[in-house]
């Protein structure tokens, strides 16, 4: 019987790389304090990797399985399940550490959340890691997350992105299309690069213009699903009508990979519904191709 803090591996314990061995790790981070509608996104990692284990190994895109690159999944850190209180500075100090440890060690780390604050303590890990050698964030959201900050807290969950402004990187923002007017008048005063739900839509050089809002060679991409349109992804905390579709998404996704140095990535925000494993299954999915998509552009 699997722990709390011992998920099913990625994609089955048949396939599952020794730590030593794996060139990606996996990273489950079920911590959920500062979420404002749906609950349930600390049941997200479990959720993700129990679907995986019904993903084929066999990529179609690449005609070859892809787990052979070597897959360990990490136990789990800053683990809410049991209802234990965690402030999100400790998460945050907690998460920052062990992404720090998984690069130490020259690995490729997925995060699964969880809120979507956790990505502050994945960034600056990384931010930490190469202090002289800026990256992208490139963002998959709905939402802006540009509040300074909400309901009390700079670290909720809709002021990620803030932070990562503040940290002074630069941001591409994908799939947006819910800001308050402080976000709105962010993205003017800091000429940040948005492109819109509707843009994606109405607009088919949507992807040339985000390509184009890339201005370093690294890239770390962060994916809150509620940035896919919800008839595909209804398995979220903030569900917004629109958004991103399965395949163009895939295809923004394998670009990137392909122009740029990819050193990292996280797919936050799955909270599951019951009765239903659309949401888990597509998540899980998801990750097998960004898996896929770094073994193709580093040549493993």
């Amino acid at each position: 019987m699997q722990t709390l803090t011992s998920p099913l591996p990625f994609l089955g314990a048949e396939v599952a790389a020794d730590y030593d061995a794996a060139k990606v790790i996996i990273l489950p981070i079920p911590f959920e304090a500062t979420t404002t509608y749906r609950r349930g996104c600390e049941n997200g990692p479990a959720a993700i990797l129990d679907a995986s284990q019904q993903v084929e190994y066999y990529d179609d895109d690449y005609d070859r399985e892809l787990w052979t690159v070597g897959i360990y999944t990490h136990d789990a850190i800053a683990d809410t399940r049991n209802h234990a209180l965690m402030p999100s500075e400790e998460m945050l100090r907690v998460t920052q550490a062990t992404v720090s440890k998984l690069l130490a060690d020259h690995k490729f780390v997925i995060s699964l959340g969880g809120e979507h604050s956790i990505t502050t303590g994945i960034v600056e890990a990384y931010r930490q890691a190469n202090p002289e050698e800026p990256f992208t964030v490139v963002q998959i959201d709905a939402h802006g997350d540009l509040r300074h900050e909400y309901e009390g807290s700079i670290h909720n969950h809709a002021c990620i992105m803030r932070r990562v402004v503040d940290m002074g990187l630069p941001t591409v923002q994908i799939g947006i299309r819910s800001l308050c007017k402080e976000e709105a008048d962010l993205i003017r005063e800091k000429q940040l690069t948005v492109i819109r739900a509707r843009e994606i839509a109405l607009q088919p050089d949507w992807m040339e213009r985000a390509w184009a809002g890339i201005q370093t060679e690294k890239v770390f991409i962060t994916i809150d699903l509620d940035g896919i349109d919800p008839t595909l992804m209804p398995g979220v905390g903030t569900p917004e009508p629109g958004g991103l579709h399965w395949f163009g998404l895939l295809v923004f996704l394998q670009r990137v990979f392909e122009t740029h140095d990819v050193i990292g990535c996280d797919v936050m925000e799955l909270a599951p519904i019951a009765d239903s494993v659309v949401s888990e299954f597509t998540a899980a999915k998801l990750v097998y191709k960004l898996i896929g998509y770094q073994a193709i552009a580093k040549g493993w």
